[in-house]
């Protein structure tokens, strides 16, 4: 079994046994009969990710490494807030007629704010200290901007980035540490999604950096499954696990804004099957 496969089942079993159900509470999802999508959760979920003994890809079923890498560049690379620019069709539900989601996600990455050191957004912020100030504590990003949060289709979801640096003992290479905060978690459909991605950005940022992969935390405040995904979770938890799969990611690339989806690949990866249908509360 794979650590990411050993997290993702205890984490399931401690939501569903120890969570608590929001049934006849006053809820905002819902499903598309309109009837409240309920949920079990537990609250201040903490999981850790140590990048340098495996790739965080649960194996109870695939994640797909493309999809979610170019979700994730369209946010910290294209900086766009546009569906146009993505490949995937998941944000369609909350675009409007332009494609725009508001000033959300790559919006928030693509502003310019003034430092001492000039004019940067906050990904070129991120790689100019890891480059020129790499034990500082203040390399992160966030964007939950309060001001924007009406012009914002959807609320961030996982909204900051805190990146930590380390040196190991006898290690000539700087080890790049993450911490990514999420407020709310669809677990079924997002939670390894949401690992992997920011894996790969991990994995990048320390590759352009001249640094080595460290420990991703992840910080979930609301990590619920919905009621209609209770009996898809006991099924996938309760299946066969295989082996970590093996991440290669092109080692000719040294400027993030020249990665994309296919620099990234998972060999060996050994799944169960594809859970299909699932119901997507909105």
């Amino acid at each position: 079994m794979s650590l990411a496969d050993h997290i993702f089942i205890e984490m399931c079993r401690d939501i569903l046994e120890h969570g608590v159900s929001t049934e006849g509470e006053k809820v905002r999802p819902h499903w598309e009969d309109g009837t409240s999508a309920y949920t079990i959760k537990k609250f201040g979920v903490v999981n850790r990710y140590d990048l340098s003994r495996e790739f965080p890809a649960i194996t109870l079923r695939k994640t797909a490494i493309k999809s979610c890498t170019d979700e994730m560049l369209w946010i910290w690379q294209k900086k766009s807030n546009n569906i146009k620019d993505l490949h995937s069709h998941i944000w369609d539900e909350w675009a409007d007629e332009t494609g725009s989601i508001g000033k959300a996600y790559g919006y928030q990455m693509g502003v310019k704010h003034s430092y001492k050191e000039g004019m940067m957004d906050q990904v070129d912020r991120v790689i100019y200290d890891l480059k020129h100030n790499p034990f500082s504590r203040r390399i992160l990003t966030n964007l939950y901007v309060h001001q924007d949060l009406s012009e914002m289709n959807l609320y961030p979801c996982a909204y900051s980035m805190t990146f930590n640096v380390t040196q190991k003992p006898g290690q000539e290479k700087l080890t790049l540490n993450g911490l990514l905060n999420q407020r709310s978690q669809d677990v079924l459909t997002a939670n390894n999604w949401n690992v992997c991605q920011y894996a790969v950005l991990m994995h990048m940022l320390a590759q352009v950096c001249g640094m080595e992969a460290g420990e991703l935390v992840h910080v979930i405040a609301d990590a619920h499954i919905y009621d209609r995904h209770i009996p898809l979770i006991e099924e996938l938890i309760g299946r066969e696990t295989y082996p970590a799969p093996k991440f290669w990611l092109n080692p000719e690339v040294k400027d993030f804004y020249e990665f994309t989806r296919d620099d990234v690949r998972l060999e060996n990866y050994v799944t169960g099957p594809q859970i299909t249908d699932i119901p997507v509360a909105v």
